[in-house]
């Protein structure tokens, strides 16, 4: 079974990277990551996500180094719009930021064409139609394949889309994390263009491992975000076990019933879970072509929702950058 991003066939269950380099844990040496990626090729991924901010380049770096003898083999996606330098960071969507972070993006994958290049954040200071005009003069030379737009609303993809076609809108989307379905996900069934649901399994929370997020260890992000402190995670961790209970009543793994969950949501939507462990990419791609029937997603819905989950996705200052419609 394959989806489609722009005309081009992918499994429905891609690959995140960003974990390999940044955020989680602790990265993998380059080595070692180097070996998942190229496993990850050999048991069917075919469509790998990155972005300029993970690691800060040594993401893209990584990429291009371990798969630069078969770039032809799979759907290269990265981004651009968040913006580091030295110490601060910024978002920068302007057309000139976005030309120069091409052609580094470019240098470090190690290929001169990008099949889906994202603008990684809505720039609340650069219109979007000029951003997108942008994007739409490096597809036309051939440097990108498509544009797609991260953690923005319909609003925003409606407007992009007058200027150029969007192939793909990727934003957070799992059991613990409904806000697609309030507009976005319906906009890009109009629309043609692909939803692509990322931190499908939780951010790792869904997958029934994690136990206690102080264990976490120093710089993993997810220990500053609130549905992992302390007073939120005890309700959330209730949900997990019931929701692994789910899984295990059909025969599936708890990562494996969140990756089904969400394709069952709409043949549009395709999934990038990622991870840094060869037996999590192999156990999340194994069953890349069933979904849950609907007995079982009428549990999950009522187990885990938009009500049930403890704690908002982001810290509020982080939140207040995100583009998206969110339930209150």
């Amino acid at each position: 079974m394959t989806r489609t991003i722009n005309g081009h066939a992918v499994n429905p269950i891609g690959l995140g990277c960003m974990s390999l380099s940044w955020a989680y844990g602790i990265p993998p040496s380059p080595e070692d990551g180097a070996i998942l990626l190229n496993r990850a090729l050999d048991i069917g991924y075919n469509h790998l996500d990155t972005a300029r901010i993970y690691g800060v380049g040594k993401n893209e770096t990584l990429i291009g180094e371990a798969l630069k003898g078969r770039r032809k083999e799979f759907f290269l996606a990265s981004k651009t719009g968040i913006i580091v330098d030295g110490e601060k960071r910024r978002i920068d969507c302007r057309p000139a930021t976005i030309r120069a972070a091409l052609e580094e993006s470019l240098k470090l994958l190690q290929t001169d064409h990008i099949d889906l290049y994202y603008l990684h954040r809505r720039d609340f200071n650069t219109p979007i139609e000029d951003s997108i005009g942008e994007l739409a003069d490096a597809v036309k030379a051939g440097k990108i394949g498509s544009i797609g737009l991260s953690e923005m609303s319909a609003d925003t993809l409606r407007k992009a889309s007058a200027v150029h076609p969007i192939a793909a809108m990727q934003t957070e989307y799992s059991p613990q994390t409904r806000n697609p379905e309030i507009a976005v996900l319906e906009a890009c069934r109009e629309l043609g263009t692909t939803f692509v649901a990322f931190s499908p399994v939780g951010r790792g929370s869904l997958c029934g491992v994690l136990r206690d997020p102080t264990t976490l260890p120093d710089g993993d992000l997810r220990k500053t975000w609130p549905r992992f402190t302390a007073e939120n995670w005890k309700y959330n961790l209730a949900l997990i076990d019931a929701f692994a209970l789910i899984a295990a009543d059909i025969g599936a793994t708890s990562a494996q019933l969140a990756l089904g969950w969400v394709l069952a949501k709409g043949d549009h939507i395709v999934t990038i879970p990622g991870t840094a462990s060869i037996a999590h990419l192999e156990e999340n791609i194994a069953r890349h072509d069933w979904q849950p029937d609907a007995e079982t997603i009428a549990r999950v819905d009522a187990l885990i929702n938009q009500d049930s989950v403890a704690g908002s996705r982001y810290p509020t200052a982080q939140q207040q950058t995100i583009d998206t419609e969110e339930f209150a």
